[in-house]
């Protein structure tokens, strides 16, 4: 029984630790999932092989999850082969991205095509139990698995609203060295924020993409130590319709027509971070609407 997925990376309109509402959209850079399973007429318990280049709590805990949900018999090996060209721990979903597409390929490997609220509701359970989330970041997992921007309530795990990116949209990255700590570190810092969270969320509640994520971003630079005003406000003259940190940072994104994107890419510092334009995604990980 064999089963494959494609799940994609996101960038921040607005983080959820401080209200418990967040945005995300996905955009093209990907995590792909194989498994590979097979029954086990001599033991009852269920075996994982993981490549070693491949594991990490998220994965482990992904595959379990998966197997206990849609191989509740258990009894089973699950090979998995697994590759991201996602950066980990910049502010791009990675975690998300790696179980949703882990969950997913189990679900295609028993002969499921569950609905995407499904697998992201099992993703945020995954990213909460490893503690690489604190609020399980439905709206990541979501974004990597539909197009447009998703609009969620993670702690009651809802999506709230869900709406097109406009086609001739694409972003440009800047994404630094350096690495975020975990959420779950965080949420004190966060909480203290809550006032000015609320209107990044109700900002995004309108959809007022744009204002979110110049308010979102005012937010976590202030709380994480990022200094990106000046450059954001050059993004800005250069034509960028919003931009501001993704996640917990330090990766940076700007929203733009696809003609405007190379002159975003000039203002980003020459300080040998990884600079790139992506575009949103398009097709759905899941053929199914979200439900």
């Amino acid at each position: 029984m064999n089963g494959a997925s494609r799940t994609s990376a996101a960038i921040t309109v607005a983080n959820a630790l401080s209200t418990g509402i967040g945005c995300a959209a996905g955009i093209e850079l990907y995590a792909e999932a194989q498994v590979e399973v097979e029954r086990q007429t001599s033991d009852p318990s269920s075996a994982l092989d993981i490549p070693a280049s491949a594991r990490s709590p998220v994965v482990e805990e992904a595959l379990r999850s998966g197997l206990s949900r849609y191989f509740p018999e258990g009894g089973v090996r699950a090979r998995l082969s697994l590759v991201s060209e996602i950066p980990v721990a910049r502010g791009l979903k990675s975690s998300s991205a790696v179980s949703t597409a882990v969950l997913l390929a189990v679900a295609r490997a028993a002969g499921r095509q569950p609905p995407p609220l499904e697998v992201g509701r099992a993703s945020a359970e995954v990213g909460r139990k490893v503690g690489v989330s604190a609020t399980g970041a439905l709206d990541d997992a979501l974004a990597g698995l539909v197009p447009g921007f998703i609009l969620t309530d993670n702690p009651r795990g809802e999506l709230l609203h869900r709406s097109t990116a406009d086609p001739g949209w694409g972003v440009a990255l800047y994404i630094p060295r350096e690495s975020h700590p975990p959420s779950p570190n965080l949420v004190s810092a966060f909480a203290s924020e809550r006032m000015a969270g609320e209107l990044v969320a109700d900002a995004a509640r309108d959809g007022d993409w744009a204002t979110a994520m110049r308010l979102n971003s005012d937010l976590v630079e202030r709380t994480m130590g990022y200094a990106y005003g000046e450059i954001r406000a050059r993004l800005r003259a250069e034509g960028a319709i919003a931009s501001g940190v993704s996640g917990l940072g330090p990766t940076l994104a700007a929203i733009a027509p696809f003609d405007r994107l190379p002159d975003l890419l000039r203002v980003f510092p020459a300080d040998g971070a990884r600079k790139l334009i992506v575009p949103f995604t398009r097709s759905s990980s899941i053929p199914e609407e979200v439900s």
